[in-house]
């Protein structure tokens, strides 16, 4: 076998190794299962062996669940079938897993897990598949969990059967429905395995239960067990299920079908037994793997996301390279995130101010951070002084001159920028490549003060820096191929997710998601309710309103924005309420933001926050009667169509070429309802006549925010759809 050895022992205890080869970590994959099940039968053809400990070949994890990359084949082979025959085709392909599973804990002779790294999603249901779980409590990687909620399925192995059969339905629900990952020694407390050990003797001890325990069978399979806690039926069950259910409304809008096909599993699957429960599971992940919310969210939020993280859009001809020293220049609250981050992942860092004091306080900022990691027990307190220890504060700037990147994390002014590009180039490397981490100013516009154009790049970070994965790369007219790798190298070193879009005021993601903010304002002055705004906005899938949203980003930066795109465009570059309202708020009001306390919200001492009561002085004719207030449906419809018509122009002006980096940094920059899969993916999904057909209502009564550009009207009329015509559905085809 390929993927697994077997050594029998002497006393006929086989040591199961899973070790795929080429690979850091094991998946289960089609052949990985094909194998598995050859393996069972081994176990049980093979008299001499009395029992089998199943562990991993690789350091730190066991199993990093399924290999989802394959769906893309099976979804491609059953296209022309009936929608029955597809049902039937998919049930039997998915449930091949659970056949290979219940095989292992019914062979007749006891197996036990030694869990020597993550065990996640597929990964931890073959060791609930065994008899006996124990796993390292040394090795701080450790995870264990049923993430697979978080990309729109639900545990397909078995899962939702035996965990709740194991530690009770709502501890399981718990897990389940956030995809919470646990350490061992919380899976200990919870029942979901039965010892902890060192790493070193994980299999020992295994072994030693397996040879006192030659009848084991799993819980359920005994004749006078009971589920902990109860099932629907009892009374203390039915109190769960009663629970859950409109705790899941609450918690997803409906949006989310992954987690009531989870309740539904469960809820059905605990009143008859566990094999009937696992039909009943596998049916729900067929049901649930032909919703489109599933499908886009595996290609957006895993697949997608992975190619990204892996730079996966690096130039051709171009090669991986190592970043081993960077300066980040302006130690700010951007700069000071820049410098943590880029420390975290190894990284020496010079962390430079215009004086001293400024300097130390953004490594102060660095110190903090590691500080709560430390007393989380998140890290001890060797690696936090080893990690604050690469940053070096100063004023120096010959401190870089042995740096493969410098970033300049300066405030949004055009002159100071230019003059610190000028003094960073005194000192930097010929090769050694400048970034600007700007939001909204033209990376072609900053370059001009720079020597070296085509090394010079936009390095565009979100804040928190240290909370947002998405990193936007902007490529200027002269930005090079060679820089683009470079800073693709820097990006994926610190863990981060880039995408790499052209230069354009605002670029890719504030160009989108100020059209979310844009009709907040809209709404505003329609006389909408704001509190209707905020939670429909929510209802739709965003992660706060666009009221909200603003108060986070600040709104005296919204206003500067409006001010710098007035000198440069002039007075007539910015319409509609945004402007009118912003500039009030800070002219008239003082109200930043929660930066002061006070913006669309009051910030309370205790921590929460109430919407201002003055708002309904936007409203240009008043506010409306409650009978004339729009529906969640229609603000649906108006907050997302907004923000993915602008995602459509950017796709026709070729600021992004990629529907893949479109979609990924719509969800990780701004929070794009991830239901959808992000904003291309929704376009595609609704169908683009559809789609368009609705936007020429929208924009006959809203103006030119929902304007069709002419690519999106060209593809509705061909019956194209973005990843038919820019991505890998292409290349596949």
């Amino acid at each position: 076998m390929k993927h697994f050895t077997i050594e029998t022992d002497k006393d006929g205890i086989a040591l199961v190794t899973f070790d795929s080869p080429g690979v850091t970590m094991n998946v289960l994959s089609a052949d990985v299962l094909n194998e598995m099940g050859e393996m069972v039968d081994a176990l049980v053809r093979d008299e001499a062996i009395k029992g089998a400990v199943v562990t991993s070949g690789k350091a730190n994890s066991f199993c990093a669940g399924a290999d989802l990359s394959g769906l893309g084949s099976v979804f491609g082979e059953i296209k022309k079938l009936s929608a029955e025959e597809r049902s039937a085709r998919l049930y039997n392909e998915f449930f091949k897993i659970n056949e290979v599973f219940r095989k292992l804990e019914t062979c007749g002779k006891p197996v036990a897990a030694a869990i020597n790294g993550l065990a996640l999603g597929g990964g931890l249901e073959i060791t609930l598949a065994c008899h006996y779980r124990i796993a390292a409590n040394d090795d701080p990687k450790m995870k264990l969990g049923l993430p697979e909620a978080m990309v729109g399925v639900l545990p397909g192995g078995g899962g939702t059967q035996r965990l709740p059969r194991l530690i009770g339905a709502m501890n399981a629900f718990d897990l389940m429905m956030q995809g919470k990952m646990i350490k061992a020694d919380k899976a200990l407390a919870l029942g979901v395995i039965h010892e902890t050990a060192p790493g070193a003797e994980l299999i020992e001890k295994a072994k030693a239960w397996v040879k006192t325990n030659p009848d084991a069978k799993q819980p359920w399979d005994l004749e006078k067990f009971r589920i902990p806690g109860g099932g629907p039926y009892h009374p203390k069950g039915a109190q769960t299920f009663m629970g859950v259910a409109p705790m899941i409304r609450k918690n997803t809008y409906g949006n989310y079908p992954a987690q009531r096909y989870i309740m539904s599993c469960v809820y059905e699957g605990l009143q008859v037994d566990i094999d009937a429960g696992l039909r009943i599971e596998a049916r729900y992940f067929t049901r649930l793997m032909q919703r489109p919310e599933s499908r886009n969210m595996i290609r957006s939020i895993f697949l997608s996301k992975q190619a990204l993280d892996k730079g996966g859009t690096r130039p051709a001809g171009q090669t991986k390279g190592e970043i081993n020293k960077v300066a980040v220049i302006g130690a700010g609250f951007m700069g000071a995130g820049i410098a943590y981050v880029t420390a975290m992942a190894g990284v020496e860092v010079a962390l430079i101010d215009v004086d001293q004091a400024g300097a130390d306080k953004g490594k102060a900022f660095a110190a903090k951070e590691l500080e709560k990691r430390v007393s989380r027990k998140k890290m001890d307190r060797e690696k936090a002084d080893a990690i604050l220890a690469r940053i070096t504060p100063t004023t120096d700037y010959s401190i870089m001159k042995d740096a493969d990147l410098v970033v300049e994390a300066v405030f949004e002014n055009r002159e100071l920028k230019a003059k610190i590009t000028k003094m960073a180039e005194e000192h930097m490397r010929a090769d050694a490549v400048f970034g600007s981490n700007t939001s909204t100013l033209p990376i072609s516009g900053l370059a001009k003060a720079s020597k070296r154009p085509e090394n010079f790049i936009g390095i565009h970070f979100f804040s928190p820096v240290h909370k947002m994965m998405l990193v936007e790369l902007i490529v200027g007219k002269e930005t090079s191929d060679y820089a683009i790798s470079r800073a693709l190298d820097f990006v994926t070193k610190i863990r981060k997710t880039p995408i790499v879009v052209s230069d354009t005021r605002g670029f890719y993601a504030n160009r989108c998601v100020m059209r979310y903010i844009e009709q907040g304002m809209a709404l505003l002055s329609e006389g909408v309710y704001p509190a209707l705004i905020e939670n429909g906005a929510r209802m739709a899938g965003m992660p706060v309103g666009p009221l909200s949203l603003q108060d986070e980003v600040a709104i005296d930066l919204g206003y500067k924005i409006i001010k710098q795109t007035e000198a440069d465009l002039g007075p007539q570059a910015i319409k509609g309420p945004t402007a009118q309202i912003l500039i009030a708020m800070i002219e008239k009001y003082d109200r930043k933001g929660r930066k002061n306390g006070k913006g669309f919200y009051d910030y309370l001492p205790d921590g929460k926050k109430r919407l201002w009561p003055e708002l309904d002085q936007f409203a240009l004719h008043g506010v409306l009667p409650e009978d004339e207030q729009p529906t969640p449906a229609y603000l649906k419809e108006r907050i997302l169509y907004a923000q993915a018509l602008e995602a459509a122009r950017c796709m026709e002006e070729g600021i992004v070429k990629d529907p893949r980096e479109a979609d990924v940094g719509s969800i990780l920059g701004w929070g794009f309802a991830p239901y959808t899969g992000g904003v291309l993916s929704y376009i595609d999904t609704i169908g683009a006549a559809v789609f368009v057909a609705r936007a020429d209502e929208l924009a006959q009564k809203n103006g030119a925010a929902y304007a069709v550009p002419t690519l999106l009207r060209e593809m509705a009329d061909r019956g194209e759809t973005f990843y038919g015509r820019f991505g890998q559905d292409k290349k596949a085809a």
